[in-house]
């Protein structure tokens, strides 16, 4: 394939959610397979649950959730767009990989392994860059409505214009041609005029292997 033919996919993820963060290793898998190019935003799982109904224990995690995501936007703010997959592959690693949740210290840790200032992780407990966040929420929103979670990717149409879809949803995350074949179903759903979803009850947890 040459350039000219290279494919675009939007990608919306929020740091702490387990299925994002297996969709992402998965698209990282059809970049290597694939003419393909990953564009990386945030979004905010505290942002979609905003006046919903919540369980207590899972209010708790959606009050910390903001701390990490705005971590990620004050980084992008600060050295741009090609730091997004490297801080949250650095921050997923802890917090999916290795089940940690003292998360001031994951986004200090992070920060310093992407060659960043460890200070930006005290944007956590502020809301100096949620302005910016909210911005970026909306536009992987905008393009899927409110019933959906994170991830959200957004896959090229028929016309070049941008599907996007909740998900997919996968554990394991395909690796090699698998993902390459499931990266190409999806390009043909997103080219079908009126497809909308496909669905059924999961039955394991994240694989992260």
């Amino acid at each position: 394939m040459t350039s000219a033919s290279r494919l675009t996919a939007d990608f919306w993820f929020d740091p702490l959610c387990p299925w994002a963060w297996m969709t992402s290793r998965w698209m990282l898998e059809v970049e290597q397979v694939r003419d393909v190019q990953v564009r990386w935003h945030v979004m905010s799982l505290a942002v979609l649950n905003e006046g919903r109904d919540l369980t207590p224990e899972y209010e708790e995690l959606i009050e910390k959730a903001w701390g990490p995501v705005r971590v990620v936007v004050a980084a992008q703010k600060q050295s741009g767009d090609e730091v997004v997959l490297p801080l949250y592959t650095a921050l997923g690693s802890r917090i999916h990989l290795q089940a940690r949740s003292d998360y001031e210290s994951i986004c200090r840790e992070a920060l310093e392994e992407v060659g960043l200032p460890a200070g930006l992780a005290d944007v956590m407990g502020t809301t100096q860059v949620d302005e910016a966040l909210r911005v970026s929420h909306a536009a992987g929103i905008a393009l899927v409505g409110e019933d959906v979670g994170t991830p959200v990717v957004a896959f090229p149409g028929p016309d070049g214009s941008p599907v996007a879809f909740f998900g997919p949803v996968i554990s394991p995350a395909p690796k090699g041609e698998a993902a390459g074949l499931l990266w190409d179903g999806c390009v043909l759903v997103a080219g079908t005029p009126g497809f909308f979803e496909l669905k059924r009850t999961r039955t394991v947890d994240p694989i992260f292997d």
